[in-house]
């Protein structure tokens, strides 16, 4: 029998190489997902982005028919869980359910032990909601034109919780007092839920809290709302002015959540998240649980937060530099 040329055989090699790696990267991915998948969280339970992250958990469990884990890994702002994502194996199995303190998190801190731009996929976005300002029911502040007085006679003696330094809440605050030109005393707590609780008891004047936590309270008449931080009135409360209604001019902020994955999860993964949680959250049964949470639906696919994400980093630049806060 003639012998083929060597590069014949070179060539034939290397097509059978690839079409082995093809069939075995369609046939993993066709597999997924064949066990349980992370959700790692960086928030305490009972936090906005825990509420809304196991509302996802669960129907998104029930659509790929594998469970989601839930793993709360509160501290540093929401990075403890975030560096735990970025350096696992970006198989698909372990992803993060964050907010935009991810974003006010790599904007303001250098020494990040991850990159949060190099490091991550944004997926999927879920939601952008705004915080719900909420006092006191004896608290002498009817409206946001009392408190920015209250502030203006008591200068950085009045204090503000947040669920943490550098979460979205802390920031809604300090851009507050930015803007108004006011001082306060900033409280972080490690969750939302007792951030408000202290709220309620009188130890806290003011709480932008996350809505899926302040708007509960508001309802059950167990604390006063004065705005909304959003550009419009928010539908689950249009009775409540925004901050801008309000008097206070160039104030606007929302809290994003969203899914990431570690850099390096196969695309086909990154697409079969993505429009599953499209899909869910495109059903009335999922609009009226979230209206019910004090959420505000906002679907992004995987661009559109992409978009976001990367536009909310530079936009916190600015404000963290101008009011000289410092997250480190």
């Amino acid at each position: 029998m003639q012998n083929q040329p060597i590069h014949s055989l070179t060539i034939r090699n290397v097509f059978l190489f690839l079409l082995a790696i093809s069939l075995f990267t369609s046939s993993a991915f066709a597999a997924y997902p064949d066990k349980p998948i992370k959700m790692m969280i960086g928030y305490a339970p009972g936090s906005s982005t825990d509420i809304v992250g196991r509302i996802i958990a669960n129907d998104l469990s029930l659509a790929l028919k594998q469970p989601i884990i839930v793993e709360n890994r509160g501290g540093a702002a929401g990075s403890l869980a975030a560096e735990a994502v970025a350096k696992s194996n970006p198989d698909g199995y372990t992803v993060l359910f964050a907010q935009n303190g991810l974003a006010i998190n790599v904007a303001a801190n250098p020494k990040l032990p991850f990159n949060g731009q190099k490091d991550f996929i944004p997926v999927v976005g879920v939601a952008a909601t705004p915080h719900i300002l909420i006092v006191n029911n004896q608290s002498k502040a009817k409206n946001v034109a009392d408190l920015i007085g209250m502030l203006k006679a008591s200068p950085g003696k009045l204090s503000f919780a947040s669920s943490g330094i550098g979460n979205s809440d802390h920031m809604a605050g300090e851009l507050f007092l930015a803007t108004t030109g006011l001082q306060a005393i900033h409280v972080p707590y490690k969750g939302g839920s007792p951030a408000a609780t202290d709220v309620l008891g009188g130890q806290i004047d003011f709480y932008f809290a996350g809505m899926p936590v302040g708007f509960p309270l508001y309802k059950g008449d167990k604390v006063r709302a004065l705005a909304v931080t959003s550009k419009n009135r928010f539908s689950g409360t249009p009775e409540l002015p925004t901050i801008q209604e309000s008097g206070v001019k160039g104030y606007e902020m929302a809290l994003w959540q969203g899914m990431f994955v570690p850099t390096g999860t196969p695309k086909e993964v990154v697409q079969l998240l993505s429009t599953t949680i499209l899909k869910i959250l495109d059903t009335p049964e999922m609009k009226e649980r979230f209206i019910k949470a004090g959420v505000q639906i906002e679907p992004m696919n995987t661009q559109q937060f992409s978009d976001l994400y990367t536009s909310d980093i530079a936009r916190w630049k600015v404000v963290i530099e101008k009011a000289k806060i410092k997250l480190e």
